[in-house]
């Protein structure tokens, strides 16, 4: 029989577990646009229920268990999180009323979480997390075993079974050569369970602080560079992030369309993040701020653009969301980063905005504070990004107030959305008008390739041009005018496009939005083009054709 404080252990042993092992579970992802990272959400999820169970008094396997699903639900980001959430879900309803339970009981409440994880997907894909709890889950069941040692070490050894099989379930795991990301994060978290469970060892985190106490941290001193890798040479960013976050605030780790690497974080030790980098390669455009120089005594908050260099979580120089009372029948809340973007949405009636987006997914529970601190009886909630769709799903049953999410995957989705919006309509008769004319825009994105890769055949290297057609990768270019020119051109003429609004990023100049506008222009002179500072990260061109 396994007790509450044992389940709690077992937990935080997990969690301990995928938190050490997270730059590995990174490093899994195959596709090279950069993105919220498997290893990074799954980790700062279930970082979410440790936080609350660590301070939890002794009780039963059900009220532990309720307690991890719901602070789970509330911590996840981005889809591998919101699956791990409804996984532990499950769990929770399996145990529910439970003060021990045994072997058959556990098993059960596993293959509850499978059941709950499936059901929640529409389109469930096999080779993905979703079959390593499937097979791990159904194995523990048919064990028909009492013993919950016993059961633990079934269910991780089948879920190992599971992962080592995703790469023949998809092909684009057997081309890269790896598992699954998803399917591995689960069976670090099932191991350091069965760490504790059945080898009575608890897995201790290497780097004691949590994902809350590092962005509650003030850091002295602000750090971007560059990091030149040597001609044709693959710089391990996993290794070069895990080695970074040691010594300071959240690392962003990007690459440049030469191949080289740009950092930024915050750190209280600037030499010591300098000679790290230096371990990697030469070092160029150095810059160190201090935070502190210039803030109120007893605050060292970041200020303009670099202030979303951390933007995973709620900083504490953005104060917490306060809820309030509806006042009026209907209001907004995007996900979008970029000061442009940011200032667009608000333009267009959006009351909240919250910070996030391509490698930026916030939790379900940011989304639920911007739903509750919108003062509107009904909230239409715009993700904005595919993988973020899920989590903001989940603060629908949270909210005290009606809440529809817009299932939008880009930013010109979002904004065609709200320009759809018609005041005096129902709100099930404005999902469905806002979401025809979202599936109406087609997106052109212009990104890097933030690592080595192979996709549909054709190889890709770090920091080559990425050219896109509505999230699906279509071309490989070292020119940026080229690549933004081509697959915008295709979207005109693929869905005969009269209307073509051009968005480009932090890391782009107006000279060459205009270059691109110039030149599409010439090509299509009946088409209507509108160019904006949208400021984005990430995208150095989103073009919307309409």
């Amino acid at each position: 029989m396994i007790t509450g404080d044992m389940l709690k252990c077992a937990f935080l042993s997990g969690a301990n577990n995928i938190q050490n092992h997270r730059a590995e579970v990174d490093a899994l992802n195959v596709f090279p646009v950069p993105d919220g990272d498997t290893g990074a959400n799954m980790s700062m999820t279930i970082g979410a229920a440790a936080r609350e169970l660590q301070v939890m008094p002794e009780s039963d396997v059900a009220t532990v268990s309720k307690k991890t699903a719901s602070a789970l639900l509330r911590g996840a980001r981005g889809n591998s999180g919101v699956i791990l959430s409804l996984i532990f879900r499950g769990v929770s309803k399996g145990l529910k009323g439970l003060e021990s339970a045994d072997g058959i009981q556990l098993a059960k409440a596993f293959d509850l979480g499978r059941e709950s994880a499936y059901k929640a997907v529409m389109k469930p894909t096999e080779g993905t997390i979703l079959t390593v709890i499937r097979l791990a889950a159904t194995a523990a069941v048919e064990a028909k075993e009492t013993d919950c040692k016993k059961v633990m070490e079934i269910l991780c050894a089948a879920a190992k079974g599971a992962l080592l099989k995703t790469p023949e379930m998809l092909p684009v795991l057997k081309e890269a050569g790896v598992v699954d990301a998803g399917g591995q994060g689960l069976l670090y978290i099932l191991e350091g369970m069965r760490s504790y469970l059945v080898d009575g060892v608890m897995i201790e985190a290497a780097d004691k602080k949590t994902d809350k106490e590092e962005t509650a941290k003030s850091y002295a001193y602000r750090c971007a560079l560059k990091i030149l890798c040597a001609p044709n040479a693959t710089c391990d960013t996993a290794k070069l992030q895990s080695k970074l976050e040691a010594l300071g605030g959240e690392v962003r780790v990007s690459a440049t369309q030469t191949g080289a690497l740009e950092v930024k974080m915050q750190s209280d030790e600037p030499g010591n993040v300098l000679q790290a980098a230096l371990e990697f390669g030469p070092i160029t455009n150095v810059v160190v701020e201090n935070l502190q120089e210039n803030a109120p005594s007893g605050t060292s908050a970041p200020k303009g653009e670099e202030a979303q260099t951390e933007p995973e979580s709620q900083t504490p120089e953005e104060p917490k969301l306060e809820r309030v009372e509806p006042e009026k029948e209907y209001g907004f809340v995007a996900v979008a980063a970029g000061a442009g973007v940011i200032e667009l949405f608000k333009e267009l009636g959006a009351d909240v905005v919250v910070s996030g987006g391509q490698t930026m997914n916030p939790s379900t529970d940011d989304i639920l504070q911007a739903v509750e601190a919108t003062p509107a009886r009904h909230v239409f909630v715009l993700p904005n990004n595919k993988n973020i769709i899920m989590a903001a799903e989940q603060a629908v049953h949270l909210a005290d107030r009606g809440v529809s999410v817009l299932a939008t995957k880009t930013i010109p989705q979002g904004i065609t959305a709200m320009l759809s919006f018609e005041d005096g309509v129902s709100p099930e008769e404005n999902h469905l008008q806002m979401m025809k004319a979202a599936e109406g825009v087609h997106t052109a994105q212009v990104t890097f390739a933030a690592r080595d890769s192979e996709v549909s055949g054709e190889r890709i290297k770090k920091g080559q041009l990425l050219g896109m057609e509505d999230g699906k990768i279509t071309l490989v270019e070292d020119d940026l005018v080229n690549a933004a020119y081509r697959v915008t051109r295709r979207l005109v003429k693929k869905y005969s496009g009269s209307l073509i609004t051009i968005l480009y990023g932090e890391d782009t100049d107006a000279a060459t939005a205009q270059a691109l506008a110039a030149r599409l222009q010439a090509r299509f002179p009946n088409v209507e083009i509108n160019v904006i500072d949208g400021g984005q990260p990430v995208y150095y061109f989103l073009a919307a054709v309409e």
